[in-house]
């Protein structure tokens, strides 16, 4: 029997994780380390052979617990939440699932730039609770075909969402990616440019990096300056993308037309945030990765990087080798 750890559980279930591990007859236990006892995270810590965590974060002294452990895996791409160098360093394999639900979140990205900038949500509150009608010329509205799009970051997600808004008739697509090449991009019908370049150019720009040093505020003051008052600005990628203090900013003062955030600085997001308080902002809660398809997906996928440990295998997706 091995014993694997659910912390900061938030699945309805774990009959997927079940099915796959199942030849080792795992006994599932769901641990908060936040309301937890500390005697009782110590000892669950203890005995466990396998850890699988969502957001919360897998520092040091979580690490130093896990005296029996063999693999982390985190329900998702980004591992940010995760010591990987205390946990390398204790022996412990970490593991992330990059290759799900790219479609899911590209498809979200998609409806937020389509609700920004046709002011979807606006035009539903001013109609169901304001009494509102025919005040669509009261308020500007840009056609999105015959545009140029931008996308920052080129990965699955952003393939993806490229792939499906390729019919709507931008005039030219715009990609700033270091991964990517010229010859690629020129392959795809994409031009590659500079972050600086893109956020000049672009009517709606889609940010899809993965959050690092070198990306943090990758949309800052300067950027922001750049860009046209008409743009649109969609991220579901990570919240640290964008300074939301200047972002707010740029939006207020009209030097922004829109903005659809999935992803926040902190999350969940404080209510006090000041994004939340403007009509031309559409929020969500971090759910572009979410269809009943995906989660299925994903601990499924999740259970297969501690199978194959638990079998001697190395992890498909080992991110502290």
């Amino acid at each position: 029997m091995k014993n694997i750890v659910i912390i900061e559980p938030g699945y309805l279930h774990y009959e997927e994780e079940k099915k796959v591990l199942s030849s080792y007859v795992p006994n599932f236990i769901t641990l908060n380390l936040a309301t937890e006892k500390e005697e009782t995270i110590t000892k669950i810590l203890n005995q466990a052979d396998a850890v699988m965590v969502r957001d919360f974060p897998i520092r040091s002294e979580t690490i130093d617990k896990l005296t029996q452990c063999q693999v982390i895996v985190r329900y998702g791409v980004g591992v940010d939440n995760v010591d990987l160098q205390h946990a390398k360093e204790k022996g412990i394999l970490v593991a992330n699932v990059p290759d799900y639900g790219a479609e899911d979140v590209a498809e979200h990205a998609i409806a937020l730039l389509f609700a920004t900038a046709r002011r979807i949500c606006k035009r539903d509150n001013d109609v169901r609770n304001k009494g509102k009608w025919g005040i669509g010329q009261l308020e500007p509205m840009y056609r999105i075909g015959g545009k140029t799009l931008g996308i920052i970051g080129f990965g699955r997600i952003a393939r993806e969402f490229f792939k499906k808004l390729s019919g709507v008739g931008f005039t030219q697509i715009l990609v700033s990616d270091p991964a990517l090449t010229f010859k690629d991009a020129e392959k795809l019908g994409v031009n590659k440019v500079e972050v600086d370049e893109l956020c000049r150019q672009a009517d709606f720009i889609s940010l899809h990096s993965p959050l690092l040093p070198q990306t943090r505020h990758i949309i800052n003051a300067e950027r922001l300056s750049l860009m046209k008052p008409t743009t649109i600005i969609v991220n579901c990628g990570r919240g640290g993308l964008i300074d939301e203090t200047a972002l707010y900013k740029a939006l207020i003062e009209n030097r922004l037309f829109a903005a659809g955030i999935d992803t926040f600085e902190q999350e969940p997001v404080s209510p006090n945030n000041p994004l939340l308080t403007l009509d031309n902002v559409i929020c969500s809660d971090h759910t572009a990765w979410f269809t009943t398809e995906s989660v299925v997906e994903l601990q499924h996928k999740a259970a297969l990087e501690v199978l194959r440990v638990f079998n001697g295998e190395q992890p498909k997706n080992w991110v502290n080798r």
